[in-house]
């Protein structure tokens, strides 16, 4: 996702934060993993595209998850971190995700390639804008707009033009990813404080947390719009 620079009471916040945080290297390490987990399910998906051109889009985005993946890692080696450990604390909450939403057709998994990448980009970048300037700057590269994922609001809004039954499937698939990625993201942070300490420390508190999420359904809701669900 692409994003807008920190207004200025945001970049204040951001100067109360350490660069030293603990939860500086537990968010890394969340993203990295979700860098990774990311590659193998596009891999894995792209061989549901009904054509070449939508594996090349696929292969496409899954090569700037990895991408991403290196950037993570260099990071992380920087501050003296090994990043298969970090990641590895990672692995079941995000594997359960991905398990509990296998797309079960090529529409259903271009609106996951879409909409789920889109949530988490969501989060991530609203911690970033409390985030210092030098690990926000991180945070903003591995979530940068590819361009890639473009190719899936034109497929699945010819798709749903067409078909009724498509719209309402890929309507209730889009609010099951939501509710999903909402569960797995109230996870992570029920079972790292270093992360939730680390999203409070430049807010007014857990109370922020709260909207968020209020948030996250809808800038949701806009994206089904996008899509065609709505």
């Amino acid at each position: 996702m692409s994003s807008t620079p920190p207004a200025a009471g945001q970049q204040a916040r951001a100067s109360k934060i350490s660069p030293d945080h603990p939860g500086v290297d537990k968010l890394f390490a969340l993203l990295a993993y979700g860098e990774v987990a990311a590659f193998y399910r596009l891999t894995e998906e792209a061989r549901m595209a009904p054509n070449l051109t939508g594996r090349i889009n696929m292969a496409a985005m899954a090569a700037a998850e990895m991408g991403h993946y290196e950037l993570l890692r260099n990071a992380l080696e920087r501050r003296g971190v090994d990043v298969v450990s970090a990641m590895s604390e990672y692995a079941s909450t995000l594997e359960d995700y991905h398990s509990l939403t296998t797309p079960s057709t090529w529409l259903e998994a271009l609106v996951k390639t879409y909409v789920g990448d889109a949530l988490a980009a969501d989060f991530y970048l609203e911690i970033a804008d409390v985030l210092p300037a030098e690990v926000a700057d991180v945070v903003r590269g591995v979530l940068a707009e590819t361009g890639h994922s473009q190719f899936v609001i034109a497929e699945v809004r010819e798709a749903v033009a067409a078909s009724d039954m498509h719209r309402s499937r890929l309507a209730l698939w889009s609010r099951r990813l939501l509710g999903e990625a909402i569960t797995q993201a109230q996870y992570v942070l029920a079972d790292h404080d270093e992360l939730v300490d680390l999203v409070v420390s430049g807010t007014d508190g857990l109370g922020q947390l709260t909207q968020f999420f209020d948030r996250l359904q809808r800038t949701h809701a806009e994206r089904m719009a996008q899509l065609g669900l709505a």
